[in-house]
């Protein structure tokens, strides 16, 4: 994970130098990592179209054989190898998401270690500490009797107008990135961004659903089914509310995290959402052509 983190450490201190802001730094990051980020994407999305349109076979396996639990488990092996499908084509996003949600989140965390690297150069010659430990150890010194963050961040607000070493302009839009909303619960500005990646953590999620169920929902339209829910039904519904659990899980990281982090996940979501857009109506064009 270490390794992830400074290798996005590299991307995102190479955009600071640029732009001298931490807030657009973070922002062109996030669209570079989009674009890396496409292909698995899209691959996501058509193995989602996919799944939808086998759905319906699905539920003949189903029923035809729900008295013969091995059966039914061969025939679905066997109609996802004559699809060229995989029952785990999904998990490689979600391992590759959770991936970067850690990386990022410790280099938003520590990003004297992961950004400046100073936590592998030496202070002075009079001394073996790298640049982090020392200020920590100068934290420690000057608030011996004190409860007090040890952390990079804050580091940054204590020493970085003295140090331009531990100097980062964290001034975006008048919110400072390096605010931490468990640390600062008294200040509404805090959950400004939070709340953003919220409202589009949910766009994106209904999005998503609504893709993978509008062919299955035309279809019964069509055929005039209206069956009573079976089993499938009911393990689709809970991969449903399964999705859920990732924007749940990221609200408490960001909680605890610097709005750095929460601004990482916001522009990222918007960047997906129109992703999902653009490639679903190329996937559709593309199935349209070949069906005439």
């Amino acid at each position: 994970m270490g390794f992830l983190s400074e290798l996005f450490g590299y991307l995102l201190n190479a955009l600071y130098n640029v732009f001298n802001n931490y807030g657009i730094a973070i922002i062109i990051f996030s669209i570079v990592l989009r674009i890396i980020l496409i292909p698995i994407t899209i691959k996501q999305q058509k193995s989602m179209k996919k799944s939808a349109e086998l759905q319906e076979e699905m539920k003949e396996i189903s029923k035809k054989y729900k008295n013969n639990p091995e059966k039914l488990n061969q025939e679905t092996i066997d109609l996802y190898k004559r699809e060229k499908m995989s029952p785990f084509s999904g998990c490689l996003s979600s391992i590759v998401q959770l991936l970067i949600i850690l990386a990022v989140f410790w280099l938003v965390s520590q990003p004297l270690t992961y950004m400046k690297r100073l936590n592998k150069v030496n202070y002075d010659e009079n001394t073996d500490k790298s640049v982090v430990d020392y200020y920590k150890d100068k934290l420690k010194e000057e608030n011996e009797n004190q409860k007090t963050n040890y952390s990079e961040i804050a580091i940054i607000e204590k020493y970085g107008n003295s140090d331009e070493r531990v100097s980062l302009n964290m001034d975006f839009l008048g919110l400072d990135l390096s605010k931490v909303p468990s640390n600062n619960l008294s200040d509404w500005r805090v959950y400004i961004i939070p709340l953003l990646y919220v409202v589009s953590s949910v766009i994106s999620i209904k999005l998503t659903t609504n893709m993978a169920n509008k062919k299955e929902e035309n279809k019964k339209v069509v055929d005039g089914e209206n069956n009573e829910p079976d089993e499938l039904e009911s393990m689709q519904a809970m991969n449903k509310n399964m999705t859920y659990m990732m924007p749940i899980m990221s609200v408490f990281i960001a909680f605890i995290a610097p709005l750095g982090l929460a601004l990482y996940w916001f522009i990222s979501n918007i960047l997906m959402i129109i992703e999902k857009i653009i490639i679903d109506k190329i996937i559709n064009h593309k199935e349209e052509k070949q069906d005439a």
